[in-house]
């Protein structure tokens, strides 16, 4: 198969998909047919509720949901053969991710703009809800711990066996370092001029991406600041207990607005090297399909159901819908917007990951096999190279497209700590009342948006310092659980208005059964290692955690039958 052809045939099917389903879409659940305003609006508060431009709020939900899923999915999952990944690709990001993430998003549209946690709470119980937040929670927690220790380790120093700084094999994440501290005031400065001095947003946009080439480049001829990655860690916790409570004109926003156009350079890196090499994918190297069950050195992989949980980003992902409902609905400007900035995110998140593919073929090709960022940028750049002429520019783009994967690690870690924060303040909340309702008590101090960000930031680091990797394993099968629970609440709120919800049901069907068997299979070869002796901490707890998960599946499947039955909403 020819690198171009696939990605072309690829384009084509998820254009359609776009204008043909997502247009039927939008029919069946009368998205547009409201003439009241969105919470955006008619919640305003100058912090989370800022009605945001479009192509702004786009690249604040493109950025925060691709980071980097898309590339690492893919390549996790590239053992089965590049024709399983595609086709999951293709059929779950038309049918399952565009309809999730397009569904939460509405959905909490038309409930204030809160959470997954308040559309079960209102359309299936306040049980359900507090189940539902308790493993949202836990999850971004995971995910805090997780991209808070990818970061600092980006950015940290190294140094030898004495303990004495190297300060050559330290400039590249040193490098990185600068760049993203740079890209903070950049962004700071961005969204100041737009929403406070009212500056022209094309221009503004315009200056912005020259300064983004700019701070590239003198970062990495200018990167003076080597810190040990625990160090970063402090710092990087510092940053996003700050970034959960600014506005969201000030950092958020403008930060993943620009963010974005690093996240479209990309794209279109990949895209001219795909079209300008269109290398043929060589199959003894990278086979079309290379078994159901796949031995990789590690133990039998079986395709059914790892695929599934591998490749979240690029097809489906629990995430997705925390975003959806926990920052992009507060900033909603028109009801319309939802279809391209959800389901159009979704599928463009698609067009990345089948670009990944590509890279991963001719990473093979190039000798590129040193974890997933060299998979990524070294294919990419190495298909840019072979084109005549662009030969020099290998390197340079390499470098490029590493610090532009990182950038995204960090955009995902400050929206992830942010709903986080969400999720904490709702867990205390009654159906329908928000923060401002909670006037005195205890839950005034556990309602309040500070308390939350910091015992969220504190956990979220101290976990991330301490050994998140070791239940890591378990954060696959959870982000698709929260996938099942998000198309699950959604199809019951559209069944109780009386809306066409059948869409939801064979996805969220298929994403429970997906968790499930996997969870199974984290129990079965956790209790294997156990048996064998010698274990740590590690199995034990992805066993106990793995039994819960599957039981709050469970729960929660009787719960949603129950309200999709017709059934009346228990308390």
């Amino acid at each position: 198969m020819n690198t171009l052809v696939l990605v072309l045939i690829s384009v084509a099917i998820l254009v359609c998909g776009y204008l043909f389903y997502g247009r039927w879409l939008c029919k069946q659940w009368g998205v547009g047919e409201s003439n009241e305003a969105t919470p955006a609006h008619t919640m305003e508060d100058g912090v989370d509720y800022v009605p945001a431009k479009a192509p702004v709020l786009m690249g604040h939900h493109f950025s925060s949901i691709a980071g980097a899923g898309p590339i690492t999915g893919p390549i996790g999952a590239a053992m089965f053969g590049w024709l399983p990944v595609t086709l999951w690709v293709l059929v779950g990001g038309i049918f399952f991710g565009g309809v999730h993430d397009f569904g939460a998003l509405f959905a909490s549209i038309r409930h204030n703009g809160q959470s997954i946690g308040e559309v079960i709470s209102a359309n299936m119980s306040k049980r359900a809800k507090r189940l539902f937040l308790i493993f949202a929670y836990l999850t971004l927690l995971l995910v805090v711990a997780a991209f808070a220790s990818i970061v600092a380790s980006t950015f940290g120093a190294k140094y030898d066996e004495a303990g004495v700084l190297d300060v050559a094999a330290s400039n590249a994440n040193a490098s990185v370092a600068m760049v993203s501290l740079l890209f903070i005031l950049i962004a700071i400065v961005f969204g100041f001029c737009v929403y406070r001095r009212n500056a022209s947003m094309a221009v503004s946009t315009i200056l912005g991406i020259v300064a983004i080439v700019l701070i590239m480049a003198v970062g990495m001829n200018f990167h003076p600041i080597y810190l040990s990655t625990n160090t970063w860690m402090v710092i990087v916790g510092i940053y996003i207990a700050i970034a959960s409570v600014a506005p969201v004109w000030i950092l958020l926003q403008p930060r993943d607005y620009l963010s974005s156009f690093l996240l479209y350079a990309m794209l279109f890196v990949a895209f001219v090297g795909v079209v300008g090499a269109h290398p043929n994918i060589n199959p003894e190297l990278f086979p079309a399909f290379a078994g159901f069950a796949v031995d990789n050195g590690n133990g039998i992989q079986y395709m059914f159901p790892i695929l599934f949980t591998t490749v979240a980003c690029g097809a489906i992902s629990g995430f997705h819908s925390l975003v959806s409902s926990g920052t992009t609905s507060k900033q909603l400007d028109k009801e319309t917007d939802a279809k391209p900035i959800a389901y159009g995110g979704m599928l463009l998140e698609c067009v990345l990951a089948i670009l990944t593919l590509c890279a991963i073929a001719y990473a093979r090709e190039t000798g590129h096999t040193a974890g997933a960022t060299d998979i990524f940028a070294g294919g990419i750049a190495a298909m840019v190279a072979a084109i005549p002429g662009l030969a020099g520019l290998e390197n340079i783009l390499y470098t490029l497209l590493i610090l532009t994967y990182s950038a995204f690690c960090l955009t995902s870690l400050d929206t992830a700590t942010r709903l986080a924060r969400f999720m904490f303040q709702e867990f205390w909340l009654e159906p329908g009342q928000t923060a401002k309702d909670v006037t005195d008590g205890y839950k005034k101090l556990l309602v309040n948006p500070y308390f939350a960000t910091a015992v969220t930031v504190v956990v979220g680091i101290l976990l991330g310092m301490t050994g998140y990797s070791k239940i890591w394993g378990l954060f696959g099968s959870a982000n698709q659980l929260l996938a099942g629970l998000g198309l699950l609440a959604v199809a019951a709120w559209l069944g109780n208005i009386g809306r066409n919800n059948k869409m939801f049901l064979i996805p969220m069907a298929f994403m429970m059964v997906v968790t499930i068997c996997s969870l199974v299979l984290t129990v079965k070869n956790q209790v294997g290692l156990i048996a064998a002796g010698g274990a740590d901490w590690g199995p034990y707890a992805q066993t106990v955690l793995a039994v819960l998960l599957i039981i709050l599946a469970i729960l929660l499947v009787i719960e949603g039958v129950h309200t999709l039955s017709g059934k009346k909403k228990t308390v």
